[in-house]
């Protein structure tokens, strides 16, 4: 009866160890699924060099960009507008008188132009 015991408790510690194999190898296989979905990216060393010419031709776009909104307000402080278009707007359309100038520069002075965009 103590051999029946003793192979009783040999099967279940090897019943134990087979579900643990079981769980391990699921796991296992999950990681291997997991890895094939998984993009891997190579690291790049990003040399001092690149960072440079990238700084610099972000400056040199910025550097544009307010040299062309520059060209741009000193086109529109050419443009005459009578005082009464900007009164008229700033009256009909209740806007700030800014705002109302400038539309009307940005139209020639057109004020039926700068209403209709005011408008739309």
């Amino acid at each position: 009866m103590a051999d029946e015991e003793i192979n009783g408790d040999t099967d279940d510690i090897q019943h134990d160890k087979d579900k643990t194999q079981k769980k391990t190898a699921k796991h296992d296989s999950g990681v291997a699924d997991l890895e094939k979905v998984t993009d891997y990216a190579e690291e790049k060393e990003i040399s001092s060099q690149d960072i440079s010419g990238a700084l610099s031709l972000i400056g040199d776009r910025r550097n544009k960009e307010a040299a062309e909104r520059l060209e741009k307000e000193k086109e529109l402080q050419k443009v005459s507008v009578r005082k009464d278009d900007i009164e008229l707007i700033v009256k009909e359309m209740e806007i700030s008188r800014i705002l109302a100038e400038r539309t009307l520069r940005e139209h020639r002075g057109d004020v039926v132009a700068a209403l209709t965009t005011l408008t739309n």
